[in-house]
């Protein structure tokens, strides 16, 4: 058996490559990074190390390694002959992937069972994404419509930190990990995977990680960067970070519970272990690299905006996620782009317009009045501020 990854980083190697190393599949990692396709290639192995509860060393071995810029006749030639594709490279870049996966498609041999497709990126249905991509490619339509590939959604959990200097293929990840699986597209071929979970509904699992791990995550950070801490273990250490973040999740929880029917005692165990996650002294991340992007995670559809526009709708006032929402708001950071992008728009429009380009809320929402008032506010904080 032979899987096609896309995404030799941290998460490639330390999460979906280590779960197909398990399944018994051969893993070709393809990326563009020339040093470290380069340095995999030279390998015969490299180690996973999970820390926390339980801790372990995995070795991960039998896997090749393709430029995908400079070897893509190559990596064409092996998406035809695989079994699975993978992707984590990030919704952004599937566009650039698609047109190897879609030629791949066209060159597999139509005795071969489908090519079974699944970008396991943190973005809700991004199989959906990379599917219309390789559909929209020249030839591609026809032969994704003719039985040569299916495409599935998942959904994925892992906490993988920057590295520390000096590991080089080694990887730390956490040692809880959640990958659930649409199975519908398979239509009772789903492949065996170790450790994955298939459903036949994936959208509360979605919406359960993205309004859960992530809502909280980015809430300990901004959390944490506004109490001058650095680490996210840290943040969590202090009483005050640690109710806000509880208080957040509690609120999702309500939302979680109403609109997906988790029980309160199941959505109430997840949210502990998630609180013990982030707790993890043995997991080095940072404040700032979690809270980067503030603007992709105060869209209309994210972590913070999109539970609690949902509440707000049901004619309750989110007010721990509207105190996430304002410590997302004065999040700096110099070496993020998008910091530095919430900075200028804040200082360059008023509150009503600011409001609208950061969160995408029409005026008429009942959640957009309150996040307009933290909006000035900031501004307010902001104008203030010494130059």
């Amino acid at each position: 058996m032979k899987a096609v990854h896309f995404g030799a980083g941290n998460i490639g190697r330390g999460f979906v490559g280590l779960l197909l190393h398990d399944a018994g599949y051969e893993v070709v990692f393809a990326d563009v990074a020339e040093d470290l396709i380069a340095r995999l290639a030279a390998a015969d192995s490299y180690a996973v190390h999970e820390v926390g509860e339980n801790p372990a060393v995995r070795t991960v071995n039998n896997f090749r390694a393709l430029n995908s810029t400079t070897q893509e006749e190559e990596l064409i030639a092996e998406i035809a002959a695989a079994d699975i594709v993978t992707t984590a490279v990030g919704p952004h870049i599937l566009r650039f992937v698609a047109p190897a996966i879609a030629k791949g498609i066209a060159a597999r041999d139509t005795n071969l069972a489908p090519l079974q497709v699944m970008a396991c990126e943190n973005a809700i249905n991004a199989t959906d994404i990379l599917a219309k991509e390789v559909a929209s490619q020249p030839g591609a339509a026809a032969s994704a419509l003719d039985g040569k590939a299916v495409f599935a959604n998942t959904a994925v959990d892992r906490i993988v930190p920057n590295q520390e200097p000096g590991q080089g293929l080694d990887v730390t990840v956490e040692t809880f990990y959640e990958w659930v699986i649409d199975r519908t597209a398979f239509a009772g071929a789903e492949p065996v995977i170790p450790g994955a979970t298939f459903v036949d509904d994936l959208s509360p699992y979605i919406e359960r990680k993205l309004f859960t791990v992530n809502t909280g995550h980015a809430s300990a950070a901004y959390f944490g960067f506004e109490a001058g801490l650095e680490k996210i273990s840290e943040a969590m250490a202090d009483q005050d970070v640690a109710e806000d973040v509880r208080a957040v999740l509690e609120e999702t929880k309500q939302l979680l519970v109403t609109k997906h029917g988790f029980s309160n005692d199941e959505q109430e165990a997840y949210v502990q272990k998630i609180l013990v996650r982030f707790s993890n002294p043995y997991l080095p991340d940072t404040v700032n690299r979690v809270g980067r992007a503030p603007l992709r995670k105060l869209s209309r559809h994210e972590r913070f905006i999109g539970p609690a526009a949902e509440l707000a709708e049901r004619g309750i006032v989110p007010e721990a996620l509207l105190g996430a929402i304002a410590a997302a708001l004065r999040f700096t950071d110099p070496a993020d782009a998008e910091a530095t992008d919430l900075a200028g728009i804040l200082a360059s429009s008023s509150p009503a317009d600011a409001t609208a380009r950061i969160t995408g809320l029409e005026p008429e929402h009942p959640l957009f009045n309150a996040v307009a008032t933290l909006v000035e506010e900031r501004q307010a904080e902001a104008a203030k501020a010494p130059a």
